[in-house]
C-alpha cells in the first residue's frame, strides 16, 4: 500500500489547524471590550500557541511509517476531509471583522474549533506510536477543557 502522508505531514496539518485557532482567539481577544471575553480568549490563544510548540516537538521526533488502508487512497481522502474545513478557511481578520459582531458568535465559533480539534487529534492518535500517542492524548484533554470553558461562557450570553 502506498504511504499517502508521513506522520510528520499529518502533524503539520494539525499544527496548521492550531495556528488558525490561535489566530481566531487572538482576533476575539482584540475585538471585544468585555474583560472576561478578552481574558478568556487571550488565554485560549496562548494555550493554542503552547500546543503548536508541543506538536512541533512531536513532529520533529516522529519517524516515517506506513499507514494501513483498506483501499489505496483511503487515508488521504479521510485526512483531507477533516482538514479541508470551511470553518478554517473563513478565519482571517477581514472575514472576522465583517461576520463576528457579538460575543456569542465568537463563542460558538470557538466551540466549533474545539470540537474539530478533538476530532482531528483523536483520529491522529490512531496513526501514532507511543509515547507520541500519550502526548497527543494530553493535548486532547486540554482541548476538552477549552470546550468546557466556552460552553459555560455560552450559557452566560444566551
Amino acid at each position: 500500500m502506498a504511504n499517502i502522508f508521513t506522520a510528520a505531514e499529518i502533524i503539520d496539518m494539525g499544527i496548521a489547524k492550531e495556528k488558525k485557532r490561535r489566530d481566531f482567539y487572538g482576533y476575539v481577544a482584540d475585538k471585544f471590550n468585555d474583560k472576561e471575553m478578552k481574558d478568556l480568549f487571550a488565554l485560549l490563544r496562548d494555550w493554542e500557541d503552547t500546543h503548536i510548540k508541543k506538536f512541533a516537538e512531536i513532529r520533529d521526533s516522529t519517524q516515517t511509517y506506513e499507514v494501513s488502508e483498506s483501499y489505496e487512497g483511503e487515508f488521504g481522502k479521510y485526512i483531507r476531509s477533516i482538514v479541508d474545513d470551511v470553518l478554517y478557511q473563513q478565519v482571517s481578520k477581514e472575514w472576522f471583522s465583517e461576520n463576528v459582531k457579538e460575543p456569542i458568535t465568537a463563542i460558538k465559533y470557538g466551540i466549533g474549533f474545539e470540537k474539530d480539534a478533538i476530532l482531528f487529534f483523536n483520529e491522529l492518535m490512531a496513526y501514532m506510536m507511543p509515547p507520541h500517542k500519550e502526548k497527543v492524548g494530553q493535548l486532547v484533554e486540554e482541548e476538552k477543557k477549552h470546550l468546557i470553558y466556552l460552553s459555560e461562557l455560552k450559557k452566560k450570553y444566551e
